[in-house]
């Protein structure tokens, strides 16, 4: 079974069929309207001749008239027969014709009134046939006007030749136009075929002609765009995976370094928990790096869920500086809690906490002892403000733009001394604009950083 595959082939072939389609309708219409029109002309100029004779006659019968009618149809492609009302030839055209003369009988059982065509069918007789009666005071019968159908057939016969001619060479001139045009219309989506076909395979150095400017046009420019975001993504992956790997490998690096340590026999119990307790900040950090892990991933498969609530400031953020407190406490670091006012919050409250909890711990690992955090809530113009100030380290301002994304680190060594894994503030980020608020960060570097939330 033949199958077609090319769209090129299918738009030739439908627009093609289309087009003959309505060419063959057109030209079988016109074909029609042109003979029937020609067709017409000569009965009219057979009947406007036979009335003519007709009318000579019945002003001025004699045989000197019937003579004059018959001698001005000799030699022409017309004939004519003048009979009386009993059907006997008075004169013809034509003597020796028993053709014309057949159609006789049927003049005299018709007994026509009036001028009119007696033979119509011209593909099939010899003749064509007006019927003309005529009647004075004397003498009646009729003048019989005959055209041979020669003409009319062989000017049919080259009419339809001529259509042939013609309708063969529009079909030829059709399909070379219509398979070109297939071509340029069609090759913009062959292009963008391959260039799919080049993503699928992981080639993402993909560069398409230009389009112009319709569906075709911003089909390639969103394929072109595709293949820039998955080229991107893909570099974005295999940092991450790079970055993973670094970050996992080190924690267990020295998971296994000071388990073996640990092992050691000759090792009393105050060495032996002091590598212990070592292994179990190293574990804290690395399930703190799979939770945020895990964070990411819900939040790129969208299978977390945002419930909105009203809730009000005050015991929320209570709560919180309960929790974190003792961790700045042990880090000889003073938090500064400052609220003046209890007003109402629409977010998710366990959402917010685990933003506010990242913003305070990312404090917590980038201020050194001595130093002092806050924290500050405020309502304005209906939307909560939560920020968080430190006196860390700070940010480069050529890097500020960069701290949401993933894996991105300030301290770019990724030293035990700071311990984050750069992902805190992608979660924070991500969970920001899942509220329909906005995150703002304002830092110096070596005085500190302060990130303010609006929700």
């Amino acid at each position: 079974m033949f199958i077609i595959n090319k769209i090129s082939t299918k738009l030739t072939l439908c627009f093609f069929a289309a087009v003959i389609i309505l060419e063959l309708f057109l030209m079988f219409y016109l074909h029609q309207n042109i003979i029937h029109s020609r067709v017409d002309e000569e009965f009219s100029r057979l009947l406007s001749y036979g009335e003519n004779h007709r009318d000579v006659l019945i002003e001025n019968y004699s045989d000197t008239t019937i003579e004059h009618i018959v001698l001005m149809e000799n030699n022409n492609n017309r004939e004519v027969i003048i009979i009386n009302s009993e059907g006997d030839i008075i004169n013809s055209s034509d003597k020796d014709n028993k053709t014309i003369e057949s159609y006789i009988p049927q003049v005299l059982k018709q007994k026509s009134k009036i001028d009119g065509i007696l033979i119509s069918d011209f593909e099939n007789s010899p003749y064509i046939v007006s019927v003309h009666p005529y009647q004075n005071s004397e003498h009646s019968g009729y003048v019989l006007m005959y055209q041979s159908t020669n003409s009319l057939n062989h000017m049919v016969n080259e009419l339809t030749m001529h259509f042939g001619i013609a309708g063969a060479t529009s079909i030829v001139i059709i399909l070379i136009i219509y398979a070109v045009l297939s071509k340029v219309l069609t090759r913009p989506l062959i292009n963008m075929k391959e260039a799919t076909e080049k993503l699928s395979k992981g080639d993402f150095e993909v560069t398409l002609p230009y389009a112009s400017k319709d569906e075709l046009g911003e089909l390639s420019i969103s394929i072109q765009k595709l293949a820039k975001d998955l080229e991107r993504l893909k570099k974005e992956r295999n940092e991450f995976l790079a970055s993973i790997s670094h970050e996992l490998s080190t924690p267990l690096t020295y998971l296994i370094g000071y388990a073996k340590v640990a092992m050691r026999k000759e090792l009393n119990e105050k060495e032996r928990n002091h590598y212990l307790s070592i292994i179990a900040e190293e574990a804290d950090g690395m399930k703190d790096l799979v939770k945020d892990l895990l964070d990411l991933a819900r939040i790129d498969e969208n299978a977390f869920t945002v419930n909105k609530e009203y809730f009000w400031s005050q015991p929320f953020l209570d709560n919180i500086y309960k929790l974190v407190e003792p961790s700045f406490i042990n880090k000889e670091l003073k938090l500064d809690f400052e609220s003046k006012e209890n007003f109402q919050i629409f977010a998710d409250p366990l959402r917010l906490q685990q933003i506010v909890f990242n913003l305070l711990d990312n404090a917590l690992k980038y201020s050194s002892n001595g130093k002092k955090v806050r924290l500050e809530a405020y309502s304005l113009n209906g939307k909560a403000v939560i920020s968080v100030s430190d006196e860390g380290i700070g940010i480069p301002s050529d890097e500020i733009e960069f701290i949401f994304d993933r894996l991105y680190r300030v301290e770019k060594s990724r030293s035990r001394v700071y311990g984050g894994s750069g992902i805190g503030l992608s979660v924070v980020k991500e969970l920001v604009e899942a509220h329909g608020g906005t995150i703002e960060v304002e830092s110096k570097l070596g005085v500190g950083s302060t990130f303010k939330l609006v929700i």
